[in-house]
This record gives C-alpha cells, structure tokens and sequence, in this order.
C-alpha cells in the first residue's frame, strides 16, 4: 500500500503534532491528534506529513535530536496514561500559552508529569503490563540499550557533551558501560518506559489514521547531531577525533542567500566505513521510520551525491569543500534490504545533473515549492506546466513562510507573474496557490495546515538561521466548516481524493 502512495494521485496536509492544540502544553498524540485525523477525512485528504518524530535538541529544532531512531518524550500525551491509573489528573493542570510551546516551561513541567506516571506504572502495572513493555523493548533493543544507557548517563553528567564524561565511557569500555548500567537501573527503565509508550500511542493514531484513509508522511533528516545516542554508539562511523570530538561538520557553502554559507555543526558521515559492513546503520534506520510512517521525506537528498565539508575549527562555512556521498550504493542497500521504497527526496536548492540521476535512478519523486516559482519566467522549473508527473509539489514547506506571508513580502515582479499566471486577484492567494498545486500534474500535493487557514506570517513555523522557531499552535476556534468543504471539493475535482465530496 505505502509504495502505490507515490504513484496514485494524492494530497495532504503538513503539520508537525506539536502544533497541535491541547490542554498540557504542547500538541501530543492524545485526543487532537485523533480529531486533526478525523478533520483531514471530513476534507479527502490522503495524506499527513509531519516533521521529525525524535527528540528535540538544540534550540528546541526537531532537525537536531539525541538519537535518530528514538520519538520525542514531548509527543507522549498524558490522558492515557491517566486512563491507565499511573498519573494522576491533580498534577495536569498547568498554565500554558495555548498558541505557542514554551519549551523552556513545558519540556521540563512534562517530563516531570512522565517520572510521576513512570513510578505509578512501577507501582500498579499488571503483569500483562509489564511483559508488553518487555517485549517491546526486546524488538527494538538494536537501538533502545544505547539511547535509554546514553539519557541515563547524560542525565548524571549534564551538562558536558558526551565526549566530556569520564573517558571509559566516552570510549565505551564494556566494563565501565555495564557498571554504568548497574548503577543507573532505574534512569534506563524510566527512557525505556517512555519510548514504550510513545511507539504504543503512535502506532494507534496510525491505526486510526489508516481507517480513515489517511497516512503518515515522516521526515528523516539527512544527518544526526553530534550530542546524540548515535554518533556515542557507533563512533566510528564519523569522522571524529580521538577525543570523539568532530574534525569536520556539514553545512552548506556560501550562496545567493548567505555571504558565509550555513554551518549547521552536525558530524559527518564516514561512508567507506558505513559501506563496509552493507550500510547496516542506514538499514535500521530506514527500517524503524518506515514503522512509523507510511511514507518518508529524506531532507538534503542532494548530500548523498555530494556534500559540504567545513573543518570543525572554522567558525562559518566558507572554507569548506566538497566531498562525494555514497550515490547509488546506499540505496541499493536499502533497496536490496527493505524493498521498494516509499521516499520523497527533498531536492531543493542548487542542484547538479548527478543529483538529478541519483533521483531518477532511485524513482523517487522530488519537490516543487509554490512559493519560489515566480521570481523568474515561464521556464521556471517549480511553475506547474513545468513539473513531471512524479513529483511532490507543495505551497510551502515549514521552512517557508505562510501563503499569505510569502504573498505580503513578495516584490512587483513576483506580484504581477503570480496574479497573471494563478489568475487570482490577490484576496485569496492561499487558496489560489493550493489550487495550482491541487491541479497539477504532479501526484503529489500538499500544503501547510496555515495556509488552509488562510494565516498570515505570524504564524510561521520554521525561519532558517533563526533562534525561537518550532512554538506554533493553532487552535480549534480558528477551524471552520469552510475550509474542511473548500479543501476537499478542490481534492475530489482534481482526482487526488474522494469525488462524493463534491456534492454532485
């Protein structure tokens, strides 16, 4: 069913769960997440894409987080575990903005709300209870040892970076790992609980998404941080000194957009190691979001045909170089390992003819953006008469601005391309830019949940190079009957959804 997504005509919607409302802080997999489900069937949708499902790391950026296979204490929601008997509903009640995360109050008010449940489940599990969480455990343990043993450690040690603890366990010598075990028992229980139970509430909203028709659209970024589970396991496959400290970083180079480039400071790839054992890494991590998702959107695909390597010590991106991906190999692996594919390959920026074989050679479907298609002439490749049939086209993604925002920033040119060719007047140029990308050719349409709403830039999601990004909420009084009908006639009338919604 995943692979026949990319090949059918379907269309979706964008949103990260966080965004979510909800009583406790922040959006989770509890009640709304079911009620956003339930409002993308009223509205044909076939699809919901989210960002990263793993914790957030720094600057609360869900791109930068502690392990790429782990999910992200912030989605687990409480409701159940306060139908389960181990929270109790007298410590829920808090005072949060409901139109924002503040991840400096909730992050820690929630966590605090997971030990309370942790303990009751210590407490009052039945046995049932706890052989669910141990086999569990037992099925994911290729990943869930190193995570649970590394928050464990990096919970005694904060705030040093891992390559600061004591050295026989930066290093990972096995007695020194199975003492730290011993005498963290507890801590590594309580990280397994809750990776316990966010698999468990995320597998039922996919089930409950799937009967409504809908599936999940993940979000794998290319690399992993360097404070991170992964890169403390499995050392050699970075480029690290002896001390496990990054010799080189990824980033990309200077640019049209940034006179310095981006540094983005992640660790890079050793790749001849990770080939050496049949990209093993890679195969495991493809596998465990593909458990999650129905589909995956892989960011940066262009840096597995070639990527830019800064020297740690450089303080911007400009000295940096270029050095050859894996291409080909890796998917070959993955292919060969799991089967056909379901991936979206965010192939946007500054593209090379290798990168346009590498997606051609893979099938996968690459992206098309609205919003940038109108800065140039008829040629644009992201104009829809433009597009090939296998292709993801989007209004916006969630590093863009608002359809409206775009629109209220974009100079006389764009304006007057933009009108002409969307034949709009300009009142309703969010809709206007979700219906070019509904009625293209492209078999794949999708649109943030803010420009359905018809939200101006003050509700942005994600500005590049910038500090508090990631809080936005919506709310439910801002969700009439209108966009639901709206959204779903346009879906039925260009084949990507049901055609009884149009009424006829």
């Amino acid at each position: 069913m995943t692979t026949s997504l990319l090949s059918q005509r379907s269309a979706g919607v964008v949103l990260h769960p966080t965004s979510l409302p909800g009583p406790h802080g922040s959006g989770d997999l509890g009640p709304n997440a079911y009620y956003f489900v339930d409002w993308l069937h009223s509205a044909g949708q076939r699809l919901w894409q989210t960002l990263p499902l793993g914790p957030v790391g720094p600057g609360y950026s869900p791109y930068m987080g502690s392990s790429a296979f782990a999910g992200n204490p912030l989605l687990v929601a409480l409701e159940p575990l306060m139908a389960r008997g181990w929270l109790s509903d007298a410590g829920v009640m808090a005072d949060f903005d409901p139109l924002r995360v503040d991840f400096q109050r909730v992050l820690p008010w929630r966590m605090a709300r997971l030990r309370e449940a942790f303990a009751g489940f210590t407490a009052q599990a039945t046995g049932q209870e706890r052989q669910a969480l141990a086999d569990w455990a037992a099925t994911q343990q290729h990943w869930l040892d190193d995570y649970a043993l590394f928050m464990a450690l990096d919970q005694a040690h904060a705030p040093a970076l891992w390559p600061q603890w004591p050295p026989t366990l930066a290093q990972r010598d096995a007695a020194a790992l199975a003492a730290a075990r011993n005498l963290h028992t507890a801590e590594f229980a309580f990280w397994t609980f809750v990776q316990w139970q966010f698999d468990v509430q995320w597998q039922a909203l996919k089930t409950y998404a799937s009967g409504k028709g809908v599936r999940l659209v993940g979000d794998l970024p290319i690399f992993v941080a360097h404070h991170s589970a992964d890169c403390w396991a499995r050392p050699d496959l970075y480029w690290l000194d002896t001390q496990g400290q990054p010799s080189v970083v990824a980033g990309v180079p200077p640019d049209f957009f940034s006179a310095t480039g981006q540094r983005w400071g992640n660790p890079l790839y050793n790749w001849d190691a990770m080939k050496r054992d049949g990209y093993a890494w890679w195969v495991a991590r493809v596998k465990r979001q593909l458990a999650l998702a129905d589909v995956i959107r892989i960011d940066h695909f262009r840096g597995f045909v070639d990527y830019w390597e800064i020297p740690a010590d450089e303080p911007t991106a400009v000295k940096g170089r270029w050095q050859t991906g894996p291409g080909k190999a890796l998917f070959a692996a993955l292919t060969q390992a799991l089967g056909q594919l379901p991936i979206i390959a965010e192939d946007l920026g500054i593209i090379t003819p290798e990168v346009l074989t590498l997606r051609e050679a893979t099938g996968f479907p690459g992206m098309r953006v609205l919003e940038f298609a109108f800065s140039g002439d008829a040629g644009h490749p992201f104009l829809p008469h433009n597009f090939a049939p296998n292709t993801a086209v989007y209004t916006g993604t969630h590093d863009n601005d608002t359809a409206l925002g775009w629109w209220a920033g974009c100079n006389a040119h764009e304006r007057a391309l933009a009108l002409q060719y969307l034949g709009s007047d300009g009142t309703d140029m969010h809709w206007a830019l979700i219906r070019a990308a509904w009625l293209s050719v492209a078999r794949l349409a999708l649109c943030q949940f803010q420009d359905v709403l018809g939200l101006d830039g003050s509700h942005r999601m994600n500005t590049p190079g910038t500090m508090g990004c990631w809080t936005w909420r919506f709310s439910w009084d801002w969700v009439g009957p209108q966009a639901a009908g709206h959204l779903g006639k346009l879906t039925a009338v260009s084949g990507r959804g049901r055609f009884d919604l149009l009424g006829l």
